[in-house]
């Protein structure tokens, strides 16, 4: 018998016995085992007289999908020629997407004559046997894989209602704990993440601290869980301490790291497209103290403040202490660090961006760096020995500054943002109530326009007004984030003589160089600082101090926690 009469018409080409099993078919029981998979498609190319089988095997993937390397292996060497039969032990073994599994069974593989068989269903397309039903049969296996990701979309719906974590995986820094596995505990990673947060509070962007990182060694996440031997999807990386700023930024941004749980971050498009879609902050679900804290919750929100103004160094690589905080407050833009390697140090200054050599549509705004730092460490000092000696005073001029018309203002916010979402809900309702009236034929396709237009006229303009109550509040919280950070750094501090990136990043919030005003013979320039959680303030004189106590001598400061 020569090679061109084997069994089955089949020449020296291979018989492909695909098994594939994910971890919702595995809920059907063992029947759908890989193992249990390989037998049956054994004995029946052993029965059957199929040569040269090969198994192609996709553990753990969804059948939704054919971006599996096993499948796409044998999609190939199907291509290439190299496979004259296909067999599975069913056709939701080859997939659960009727549309992609029908253009395999129907095109492609009758095209590359290729011949297609199905055990449980009987199907074999070389004697047309079970064709008819396959379409069908197709259907009914993506309507599971449908009713599957329902039921796994209600079961975190309802882990999260309980205030459980749904991800699968735990942040870098953290791992699963043995004894629970919903609980998560700190890693001696976390205090490279301390570590990143540290760096970016001293003024470094991200690219500079994937620098760093690198030069001190640090295993990138995927090179480090590897070499503790955790299982990983990713490979090994070829640079295992080249850190990417991509890396950073996620760190960075990752509000896990404060001691909570976020659910609800992304989604898929469907259970069929598989493609990762990120949600809006608003439909996240932040359950706090569900873990422990490898940051506070003060740092990880300056940072996020830190990171809106982008700082970028000059030609010559020299930042200022103030880069990213320096602005106009005549055009709102932010001032311009010019430094020359013809500049020396007390020569580099700050101009207004939109200066332009005079040309622009502001005036300069001149001011050196060493004077700025000057002035900045005069007012960060004074503040620290105004806190330290008269902290309650300190705490009553901030009471008075917060509670003018404070409450009211509040209390105005919170009835137009209740008031807000309760007229958008009637919106929505009225508007399907119109659709339903025009589907009935109760009113006319012109009226319902005519109001469809007008209620979502309306509707638009209340989701602005409830996003500008939502910021204010979002505000107001902040600045008592921020006061707390201050008076925390501030009471570690017995006398501050120099200024670091640290004290000035967590300190100073913003800081505006007006335009120089010439008078007495001399040029002047007012600099205002804005303090994190405090805003301007000018420390009171003794005399001012002395009249503070005595009004607070019958009253009793809150003080504002650590």
């Amino acid at each position: 018998m020569t090679t061109a009469t084997k069994l089955n018409g089949q020449t020296e080409k291979i018989t492909a016995l695909y098994c594939r099993l994910s971890q919702d078919d595995g809920r059907e029981g063992e029947s759908n085992s890989i193992s249990n998979q390989k037998d049956i498609l054994q004995a029946y190319a052993r029965q059957k007289g199929f040569l040269h089988p090969e198994f192609f095997v996709d553990d753990g993937i969804s059948g939704t999908t054919f971006e599996r390397p096993s499948f796409q292996r044998m999609q190939r060497m199907a291509e290439a020629g190299e496979i004259s039969t296909i067999i599975v032990k069913d056709l939701s073994r080859f997939g659960r997407n009727y549309l992609e599994v029908g253009k395999y069974l129907e095109i492609q593989y009758p095209t590359l004559g290729i011949r297609f068989i199905a055990i449980q269903e009987n199907v074999d397309t070389c004697s047309n046997t079970g064709t008819e039903l396959m379409p069908f049969s197709n259907i009914f296996n993506e309507w599971y894989a449908a009713q599957t990701s329902k039921k796994i979309r209600a079961v975190w719906q309802s882990k999260a209602a309980k205030g459980e974590c749904i991800s699968s995986s735990v942040p870098y820094g953290y791992k699963k704990s043995e004894a629970n596995p919903k609980q998560c505990h700190r890693h001696p990673a976390a205090e490279v993440v301390r570590k990143i947060f540290d760096l970016c509070l001293a003024g470094r962007g991200p690219l500079q601290i994937a620098k760093q990182l690198e030069k001190e060694q640090i295993l990138v996440p995927t090179a480090y869980y590897h070499s503790m031997g955790r299982k990983v999807s990713n490979p090994l990386p070829a640079e295992p301490y080249q850190w990417s700023s991509s890396t950073v930024e996620n760190i960075l941004a990752n509000r896990q790291y404060t001691g909570c749980t976020v659910n609800f971050q992304t989604t898929t498009v469907s259970y069929k497209v598989h493609k990762t879609v990120y949600k809006p902050e608003e439909e996240w679900q932040i359950i706090p103290d569900t873990q422990e804290a490898i940051i506070s919750e003060v740092l990880w929100e300056r940072v996020q403040e830190l990171r809106q103004n982008k700082r970028r160094p000059t030609a010559t690589g020299r930042k200022s202490l103030f880069s990213g905080l320096v602005f106009c407050p005549d055009c709102g833009a932010k001032l311009h660090f010019c430094a020359a390697k013809s500049l020396k140090r007390n020569q580099e200054f700050w101009r207004c961006s939109n200066y332009k050599d005079g040309r622009g549509k502001c005036k300069i705004h001149y001011i050196r760096d060493v004077v700025l730092e000057k002035i900045v460490l005069e007012a960060v000092s004074d503040l620290s020995d105004f806190i330290r000696c008269y902290e309650p005073v300190f705490l009553y001029l901030m009471a008075q500054k917060q509670s003018v018309g404070r409450q009211a203002d509040l209390q105005t916010l919170r009835t137009t943002v209740e008031n807000g979402e309760r007229r958008i809900q009637q919106i929505d309702r009225a508007i399907q109530g119109l659709y339903e009236a025009n589907m009935d034929g109760k009113i006319t396709d012109e009226r319902f326009m005519k109001m469809t237009e007008s209620y979502e006229a309306e509707q638009k303009q209340l989701t602005v007004q409830l996003s500008e109550a939502k910021e204010k509040f979002r505000t107001a919280e902040q600045n008592k984030v921020d006061l707390r950070l201050l008076l925390k750094t501030l009471r570690e501090f017995s006398e501050v003589r120099t200024l670091t990136p640290e004290l000035v990043n967590t300190l100073i919030r913003r800081i505006e160089i007006h335009n120089n005003d010439k008078y007495d013979g001399h040029c002047h320039v007012k600099v205002d600082i804005y303090f994190t959680g405090v805003g301007m303030i000018d420390v009171p004189t003794e005399q001012e101090i002395q009249k503070l106590m005595d009004e607070l001598q019958p009253k009793e400061a809150t003080r504002i926690p650590a």
